[in-house]
C-alpha cells in the first residue's frame, strides 16, 4: 500500500521536525543571553568607574569594601555564565529570566549601599524592565517588572548606610541632578546599542521560523500530491499493462505487419506505453511501494552519463550539449528523486528553448554542481523572487510550475539547493548544488579503521 506507506513516512518525518522550531527559539535565546552577559560586563566596569569618581572625586564616603565585594561576586557570576553558556546550544526563557533577576538583585544591593532611593542611578531599573519585556514572554516580563517595583519600594522603606543630600533646585550644580543626567545618557545609549542587537536577533529568528513554516506548508503540499500520484499510479497500472499486451498482439498481426506506416505507429505507441509504465513505476518507488530490485550502486560518472543519455533518448531535443567535468568518480546510490529533479529542470529548459539545451556537471571533494542552461526568454523577476513556490509559472496553464517546485524540495531534502538566474547572452541557467555525502557510499573499510 504505497499511499499508506508514504503517509506513515511523512508522519514520522513530521515528528522528527517538531523540535526544529523550539531549537531555533532556543538559539535566539542563547544569543540574547550572550548580549546580557556583555551588558553585565559593561555594568561592572561602569560601576567601578562610578564608585571611584564619587568616592575620590566628589568626596562622598561610600562603603568601598562591601560594594567592591558585590562587584567581585557579580564578575565571578558573569565569568561562570560565560563559560557555562559557551558549551550550550540554546537558552530557555527561564534562564534569561534568572539572569535578569540576578542583575536586578545586584543593582538593588549596590543602590542600598550608596544612598537607596536618593541615588540618581535608581532609574537603571527601567533598563532591566525594558530588556525583560524584549527578551522574555509573559509572564516572565511581568516577573522582572514586579521584581524591579518591589526593589524600588523596598529602597524607599529601608534605611541605608549613607544619606545623600538632594537639592534639585541647584540644577547642574547639584550632584543628584548630575547623576540623573549621566543615568539618562547611559540608559539611552545602552538601550539603543543592545536593543538594536536584540531586535536583529529576534528578526532573524522570526524570519527563520517563517521560512520553516513555509517549508512545512510546501512539504504538506508535496505529501498531498504524493498521495494522489501514488493512488493514480495504482489505478493506471492495470490499463497500461492491458494496452501493452494489446499493442504487442497488434504488432504481430499480418494485416498490421504488412502496413509499414501503421506498423511503425503501433511500435511507437508501444514505446510510449512502456514509457508511461516506467513513470508509474518510478512514482510507486518514490512513494515507498515494493521494489522489484535492490537500489543500484554505480559510479558518479555512470549516473550522470546515464541521466543525460536517458533524457536525450526520451525527449530527442534538436541540440543537446552534455559536459561532465567531474574529476572524481565516487561510488553512489542511484536516487530516483535526483533523476526526477534533473529531468524536471531539463524538461522546463526544453520547453522554453526547443532549439538548444545544455547540461554541465562539475564537482569537488564535497559538492556536486549540475547546471542546466537554455536559450529561451529567461525568467521574469517575479518568478525568480518566488522560485520554488508551487504554481509559480508564466506558462498560463493549470498545474504549471510544479516541476521546479518539486525539484527545489528534492534538492533541499538531499541537503542541497537549487538556484536560477538569467544569462547575460539570453536564456536562463538553473544550478543544482548537492553535497556528495548525500548520495555517496561510505567506504566500510575506512569506517572500520576509524
Amino acid at each position: 500500500m504505497p499511499a499508506r506507506a508514504l503517509h506513515d513516512e511523512v508522519v514520522a518525518d513530521t515528528a522528527r521536525r517538531m523540535p526544529v522550531l523550539t531549537r531555533w527559539r532556543g538559539s535566539a535565546g542563547l544569543r540574547n543571553m550572550q548580549q546580557l552577559i556583555q551588558l553585565r560586563w559593561t555594568a561592572v566596569i561602569g560601576q567601578v568607574a562610578t564608585i571611584l569618581v564619587v568616592h575620590y572625586g566628589l568626596g562622598i564616603g561610600l562603603p568601598m569594601k562591601p560594594m567592591f565585594t558585590l562587584l567581585a561576586a557579580l564578575a565571578l557570576f558573569n565569568i561562570a555564565s560565560q563559560l557555562w553558556w559557551r558549551r550550550r546550544e540554546h537558552a530557555s526563557s527561564n534562564a534569561l529570566m534568572v539572569s535578569l533577576l540576578v542583575d536586578v538583585a545586584s543593582l538593588t544591593l549596590q543602590l542600598y549601599l550608596s544612598g537607596g532611593i536618593t541615588n540618581p542611578f535608581v532609574f537603571l531599573y527601567l533598563l532591566q524592565v525594558v530588556l525583560g519585556t524584549v527578551v522574555l514572554r509573559s509572564p516572565g516580563s511581568w516577573v522582572i517588572a514586579a521584581a524591579a517595583a518591589l526593589c524600588v519600594t523596598g529602597l524607599t522603606l529601608v534605611r541605608t548606610p549613607i544619606a545623600l543630600t538632594v537639592e534639585p533646585a541647584r540644577g547642574l550644580g547639584d550632584h543628584y541632578v548630575q547623576g540623573l543626567l549621566i543615568c539618562f545618557l547611559l540608559i539611552a545609549g545602552l538601550l539603543v546599542v543592545f536593543l538594536t542587537r536584540i531586535g536583529r536577533i529576534l528578526r532573524e529568528r522570526d524570519a527563520r521560523l517563517a521560512e520553516l513554516r513555509q517549508r512545512a506548508a510546501e512539504e504538506e503540499h508535496i505529501v498531498r500530491m504524493g498521495l494522489l500520484a501514488s493512488g493514480a499510479a495504482h489505478e493506471l497500472g492495470t490499463p497500461l499493462s492491458t494496452l501493452s499486451v494489446i499493442l504487442g498482439d497488434w504488432q504481430h498481426l499480418p494485416t498490421i505487419a504488412s502496413e509499414g506506416e501503421l506498423h511503425r505507429d503501433v511500435v511507437e505507441m508501444q514505446l510510449q506505453v512502456a514509457r508511461c509504465k516506467s513513470i508509474v513505476t518510478n512514482i510507486l518507488l518514490a512513494a515507498g511501494g515494493p521494489r522489484a530490485e535492490a537500489p543500484m550502486e554505480m559510479g558518479l560518472h555512470a549516473m550522470l552519463d546515464g541521466l543525460a543519455g536517458e533524457w536525450r533518448q526520451a525527449r530527442n531535443p534538436a541540440q543537446f550539449r552534455y559536459t561532465n567535468r567531474c574529476t572524481l568518480d565516487p561510488r553512489i546510490v542511484s536516487d530516483t528523486g535526483l533523476r526526477q529533479m534533473v529531468f524536471n529542470v531539463l524538461d522546463n529548459a526544453l520547453e522554453a528553448s526547443p532549439g538548444w539545451v545544455a547540461l554541465d556537471a562539475d564537482c569537488d571533494s564535497d559538492v556536486l554542481v549540475i547546471e542546466v542552461s537554455d536559450a529561451g526568454p529567461g525568467f521574469s523577476d517575479e518568478i525568480l523572487q518566488r522560485l520554488g513556490s508551487p504554481y509559480n509559472t508564466s506558462k498560463g496553464r493549470p498545474g504549471g510550475g510544479l516541476g521546479l517546485f518539486l525539484s527545489v524540495n528534492v534538492a533541499r531534502t538531499l541537503g542541497g539547493s537549487l538556484r536560477a538566474k538569467n544569462r547575460p547572452q539570453g536564456g536562463a541557467v538553473v544550478t543544482m548544488t548537492l553535497p556528495l555525502s548525500a548520495i555517496a557510499i561510505e567506504d566500510e573499510h575506512d569506517d572500520d579503521e576509524d
